[in-house]
Order: structure tokens, then C-alpha cells, then sequence
């Protein structure tokens, strides 16, 4: 595509729904118009959208009281991704993909779109790197609960799953205390273990266990015997689904032919109950918060930091970025290369302050936490 005056942009939210994501249409829409005169055009369920050309124009009468809202007034689809797109299967039952960028173009060229704003998480960016391929203009916005994409300290909707996870693990301490039992919850985090730590920390959880640091069964069990024998007769235990064992595996739930990231995880609360509860003789139980971390209004801080992105990127775009993911470092929003965080994930570094924090207060990762001598890099760096 050539570089022409932004006219009109187009808006989509792609990959899990979140809290927060109305707000950002809500800022990305209102910005554009209103401060720039820009017309703004919606692509309904994410990249499925583009690939069929459903769009509709926004005014602001369209983003107007969508502030507080859960979920996506656009709609969103976690299984399409244009350069290798589900087609069907083959007589012995493998996917076939296909290449659909070129219907994503046609899109793009009717509706007379000059910028994709893509509201996503890494899987998003990746299938929108494959875009900026084809010529097309793609500016980026940070979105998933897991908190896991590269260049950007936070993400839209991570803190609002903070909070329901917390909350949760809260009231499963008071009933934990009560029966002199051991409660087991299992949160989102595949391949980073932001909501399990962060929540871990802010409910006062006693084991934490995440897919960075692999845990060891001995080290969990004796520390929750010692909690029996020392002292409060109860444990609480948060699992991130992608944690594993050592030298162990991480548990899947199904494996999805038809979407673009087929391995989807989860039962490892499952098997952590089983096995505390073998291994102590402890009355174990698992909750399993699943979509609830993903639902509901946002809070107010992702309200402001999903305002704040949308602003940024409309800014950002009338600056004569290209090609660019918005992102929050060190309290500052800017922007980075959106190839650069294509395809990567922001996962915990063991030296981070959060798991410091944590075992000071005398919280326990099931695993020697081996840090090199000096390293203590802050949450920031990706």
C-alpha cells in the first residue's frame, strides 16, 4: 500500500476476549475522530472479519457508553489467522491451511482502509506481521490477561484478571482455614506465569507455581507438611495451567485442529491436588477459574491504561509511525517495532522482584529459585 494521508483507519479486536477492549475501541474511535477528523471503520470477529470483508463504519454514537462494558463490541475469533487459515481436513484427518491474505487486501482496498489499528496479544501480532507483508499499515495495541507480550511492561486486561483472581483466591482461603484443608487454584499463564505470581502475591498465597520455574513434588508436600506441623493446619496453592513438573510435562486439555494455535492446556490443578493429597494424606480440592479471569467490566486501572493505548496509537499513527506495536515502559508510552514482538513471549524473569518479594514473605515456588549473582532485573525488561 502506498503512503497516503490517513483518512480512514480500521479497528479490530483479534485472539481471547478481555476486559478493556471496549475501551480501547471506545479511545482508538473517538480520538480519531474527534481530534483528527478521521473516519473509523470496525471489522467484526477479528481477523475472520477481515477475511470476509464484514465491516461497518463508527461514529461516536456507535462507542458511546462502552467504557464499562466486558468483551468486544467488534467480536473477536481465536482460530483465524489469514496466511494460514483452517480449510478442512484431509481423508486421513490432518488440517489443511490456506493462504487468505490476498482476501484480506481486497478488504482492506474496498473499504478504503489506510491503517489497521490490531487490538491483540503475541498470536494477534504474529498473524498481523504476515499483513504487514502484503503492504498493509499495521499499528498494534497490547492486549491479553497473560501479560506476556514482548516490549511492553503491561497489557490491556491483566490487571482486571489480577483482581478476579485474587478475589476468588480469597474466598477460597476462608474455607481452606475452615475444613483444615489444602485449595488448589488453577489460573491462565501457558507459557508466562504473570496471573499466578501477581495474584499468588496479592492474596497471600503459600505455593505458587508457574511455567518458568518447573517444580519438584518433594519440595511442595514438605513444605505444605511443615504448614500441618508448625503451623496453620491449611494451605493455599495457585497453578498456573502451564506449569509442569520437572523434567515433566505440561497437562493438555484439547487439542484443536482448527485454530491457528491447536494445543489448548489445563488439569494441572487436577494433578496437583491428586498428588498433595497422596502425598500429605491432606483433604485436597482444585477450583479451576477458567473464562471467569477473562469476563466481566474492567477495572478502573485498565480503563485508564486502555484509554491511554488508543490515544497513543491514533497519535502515534499521525506521526507517521508504521508498522508499530504501542506499548508502556517504565510508566512511559511509546512504541516499538511490531515484528520485534511478533512470534515471542514476555515470560517471568527468575530474577524479577515479584518472586522476590514472594519468598521473602516466605512463599514457596516448589523449586530452588537459582538467580546468577547480580541478577535482579525489574518487570520492565521484555
Amino acid at each position: 500500500m502506498s503512503q497516503r494521508p490517513i483518512r480512514r483507519i480500521g479497528v479490530m479486536t483479534a485472539g481471547g476476549d478481555c476486559p478493556g477492549l471496549n475501551a480501547t475501541i471506545r479511545s482508538v474511535a473517538k480520538t480519531a475522530i474527534y481530534r483528527y477528523g478521521l473516519e473509523v471503520v470496525g471489522i467484526a470477529d477479528g481477523f475472520l472479519g477481515l477475511i470476509e470483508g464484514r465491516c461497518r463504519s463508527l461514529d461516536p454514537r456507535d462507542v458511546s457508553g462502552i467504557l464499562t462494558r466486558g468483551g468486544t463490541i467488534l467480536g473477536s475469533n481465536n482460530r483465524a489467522n489469514p496466511a494460514r487459515q483452517f480449510v478442512g481436513t484431509d481423508e486421513h484427518g490432518n488440517a489443511l491451511h490456506e493462504d487468505l491474505r490476498p482476501r484480506c487486501v481486497e478488504t482492506v482496498e474496498r473499504h478504503g482502509i489506510d491503517t489497521l489499528v490490531v487490538i491483540g496479544g503475541d498470536g494477534t501480532m504474529s498473524a498481523a506481521s504476515r499483513l504487514i507483508e502484503c503492504g498493509i499499515n499495521v499499528i498494534g495495541i497490547p492486549k491479553t490477561i497473560d501479560n506476556d507480550l514482548v516490549g511492553s511492561e503491561i497489557t490491556i486486561g491483566f490487571l482486571t484478571a489480577v483482581a478476579t483472581a485474587t478475589e476468588a483466591i480469597d474466598k477460597l482461603h476462608s474455607t481452606a482455614e475452615s475444613h483444615h484443608r489444602v485449595m488448589v487454584c488453577e489460573v491462565m499463564g501457558r507459557n508466562a506465569g504473570w496471573i499466578a505470581a501477581t495474584a499468588g502475591v496479592a492474596s497471600g498465597s503459600d505455593v505458587i507455581l508457574i511455567p518458568e520455574l518447573p517444580f519438584q513434588w518433594d519440595s511442595i508436600c514438605e513444605f505444605i507438611d511443615a504448614r500441618r506441623r508448625h503451623g496453620p493446619g491449611f494451605a493455599i496453592v495457585v497453578v498456573a495451567e502451564g506449569a509442569r513438573p520437572k523434567n515433566g510435562e505440561a497437562v493438555v486439555a484439547q487439542v484443536d485442529v482448527q485454530s491457528a494455535d491447536p494445543i489448548r492446556l489445563g488439569g494441572i490443578g487436577a494433578v496437583v491436588a491428586h498428588e498433595i493429597g497422596a502425598r500429605t494424606g491432606l483433604e485436597t480440592r482444585t477450583t479451576v477459574l477458567g473464562h471467569v479471569q477473562r469476563g466481566g467490566a474492567p477495572i478502573a486501572a485498565d480503563r485508564v491504561l486502555a484509554t491511554n493505548f488508543g490515544f497513543w496509537a491514533v497519535s502515534a499513527l499521525m506521526d507517521g509511525a508504521r508498522n508499530r506495536l504501542i506499548v508502556r515502559q517504565r510508566q512511559t508510552y511509546t512504541d516499538v517495532d511490531l515484528l520485534h514482538a511478533a512470534g515471542r513471549q514476555r515470560t517471568i524473569p527468575l530474577g524479577d522482584p515479584i518472586l522476590d518479594a514472594a519468598r521473602a514473605v516466605g512463599t514457596s515456588f516448589g523449586a530452588t529459585l537459582e538467580v546468577p549473582p547480580g541478577a535482579r532485573p525489574p518487570s520492565v525488561i521484555c
